[in-house]
């Protein structure tokens, strides 16, 4: 029988176990570069199977928090180089997740004070986190209101996500990138009917929907193969205020595009992320979403995640229910998660107070077990 524990390989990764650790935003990145702090706590995480970086802006434009990490710069990337090769020399595998936020952002994190970029004009009822730079001290603010990104732009954005995978990669180090097309941020953002008002050829109907994202999907694969990277989905999430009118549909369609490509893996959100893995006016059929992508020759691995413990996990994983299960909050206070997973052992409660912004604090200051 299949074990959490077991190897797999997903595509050209080579993974020790079926654990992987989800993108965790904790802004602790001033000016979009990474810094000392954040090596340390990548580091002491080296054992998951799969560490999947904190979201990481593919350029200026698709920030949308303050202190988040970049790859449109050479100090940023220079610094992520360092976090890489530490993880590395401790036996890690880790890839970064390629991030635009789209509409959730606010001018003062954009270049020159300019409007967030959105499908549409429709502003969104969520927040972002902006840092007093007098003051030091953070605080979560409306998001502003975007302006609708003109046909002409795209080409520009799906270049921004390409020569970031190349960057990430060839520059700093990274295994593999994975694309954020999850939790209402740009690409999510232009999937769903609820923020996707366009009349153009990226806007109506499931196909057209469905356009920038794998054009995305397939520039990256140019630029890095195919092999060395995921996507992150989030069919029925209410984050960000998103919505779609029949999920089903149009991600099942989704993965039977994404099926022929070749990726290493497919990365579900059950639910609403970081809340109830089931709601109530939002069904979904996440066994027949992957029924669609490997019945349409789909052969990455199937991650899936959002409130899994250890009971869940090693029964989706032996069932053959899922191939690798990714763990959010449980790794930001469990560096060793893996140890305390797989001899059944008490893990750290963690201090959501310190999510967001700060230092060692709440961060990589977890304690560890000692190995057995």
């Amino acid at each position: 029988m299949t074990s959490l524990f077991d190897p797999i390989e997903a595509g050209s990764l080579r993974l020790p176990n079926r654990i992987a650790m989800a993108p965790l935003t904790r802004n602790r990145a001033p000016d979009a570069v990474p810094t000392p702090l954040m090596q340390t706590y990548y580091v002491q995480r080296a054992s998951a199977g799969l560490l999947i970086s904190e979201g990481t802006a593919i350029s200026h434009q698709g920030q949308g928090y303050a202190d988040v990490p970049g790859l449109y710069g050479q100090e940023q990337l220079q610094a992520w180089k360092k976090v890489t090769d530490a993880v590395h020399a401790k036996g890690g595998r880790i890839v970064t997740q390629l991030w635009h936020v789209g509409r959730i952002s606010h001018n003062v994190l954009q270049p020159d004070l300019q409007a967030p970029v959105a499908p549409s004009a429709l502003t969104a009822r969520s927040k972002t986190f902006v840092i007093d730079r007098e003051t030091g001290q953070g605080q979560f603010v409306a998001t502003s209101a975007p302006r609708a990104l003109e046909q002409k732009e795209l080409p520009g954005i799906v270049h921004s996500f390409a020569t970031a995978a190349r960057e990430a990669v060839h520059s700093a180090g990274f295994d593999g990138v994975e694309l954020h097309a999850a939790n209402g941020y740009l690409l999510d953002q232009f999937l769903k009917t609820g923020t996707n008002q366009r009349s153009d050829d990226y806007g109506g109907s499931i196909e057209n929907r469905a356009r920038l994202v794998l054009e995305c999907v397939r520039a990256v694969a140019d630029a890095i193969g195919a092999g060395r990277f995921g996507i992150r989905i989030s069919p029925v999430t209410p984050a960000n205020d998103i919505v779609d009118e029949n999920p089903q549909a149009l991600f099942e369609y989704l993965v039977r595009q994404l099926a022929p490509l070749g990726l290493s893996y497919i990365h579900v959100i059950e639910g609403a992320t970081g809340g109830p893995r089931e709601l109530a006016d939002r069904p979904f059929d996440y066994q027949a979403l992957k029924q669609a992508y490997r019945s349409a020759g789909g052969k990455g691995v199937w991650m899936v995640n959002n409130g899994y413990d250890r009971q869940l996990a090693t029964r989706a994983v032996e069932s053959g229910y899922a191939d690798v299960v990714a763990f959010g909050k449980a790794y930001i206070s469990n560096p060793d998660l893996v140890h305390r997973l797989r001899d059944d052992l008490p893990l750290n409660a963690w201090n959501s107070e310190r999510f967001y912004g700060g230092g060692a604090d709440g961060y990589t200051d977890y304690p560890a077990l000692a190995s057995q």
